[in-house]
């Protein structure tokens, strides 16, 4: 990734924060061990904001991807908006879009979020 595009999706995380209220994340990587025991440990080490927090794992090179929620967040992001926001991030990811990917993710997140204030 660029500069550039690492500054894309750190707005849109701000953004969203902004938006929602919400803590999100982003990890960008390959998982150590299981995929979902993996981005849970990462959204537990978020430590004090993990009620609140959305976490956003993507692992282009093994096409994985985990949406993990604390239970604050998970109130206004039921498991079926995050099913719909990660289906159309693997539609951009199909693309090789990682950043559009990303983007598209935390937008449809904090959209869904915010309809729930």
């Amino acid at each position: 990734m660029t500069v550039t595009q690492i500054d894309d999706v750190r707005e849109a995380l701000r953004a969203a924060e902004h938006r929602t209220g919400l803590r999100f994340a982003a990890y960008l990587g390959p998982a150590i061990g299981p995929r979902r025991h993996f981005s849970e440990r990462l959204h537990a080490a978020l430590g004090d904001e993990v009620d609140r927090a959305v976490l956003i794992f993507v692992d282009s090179e093994r096409r994985g991807l985990e949406i993990v929620t604390g239970p604050e967040a998970r109130r206004r992001l039921p498991d079926e908006k995050c099913r719909l926001a990660a289906m159309s991030m693997t539609t951009v990811l199909g693309t090789g879009d990682l950043v559009g990917a990303l983007v598209t993710g935390v937008w449809l997140l904090a959209d869904q979020a915010s309809r729930h204030l």
